[in-house]
């Protein structure tokens, strides 16, 4: 194998780690995020709405990790900055 071969093999495997990683972590502090905020209504059902604010700001903020996460994979794979120091 060539070493642009090796280069993109690798970075078509971290890709897919960084998205793998990227997405495991927001999906489970998505999760939490919502069980906690329904069990605080349950409790108190008059801030609710209180709480179902604050829940979609911190949703929208863990969100932005994965969308982080997808873009770093994309880059990895279109605009590989490895692969021009290859092919000089």
């Amino acid at each position: 194998m060539d070493a642009k071969t090796v280069v993109i093999s690798v970075s078509i495997i971290a890709a897919a780690l960084v998205m793998a990683i990227g997405g495991y972590g927001p999906a489970k502090a998505l999760g939490k995020a919502l069980t906690e905020a329904l069990d605080a209504i349950a409790r108190q059902p008059e801030a609710s709405d209180k709480i179902m604010r604050a829940l979609f700001v911190g949703m929208a903020l863990i969100e932005s990790i994965a969308i982080y996460a997808f873009v770093i994979a994309l880059i990895v794979l279109f605009a590989n900055p490895l692969i021009g120091y290859i092919v000089k």
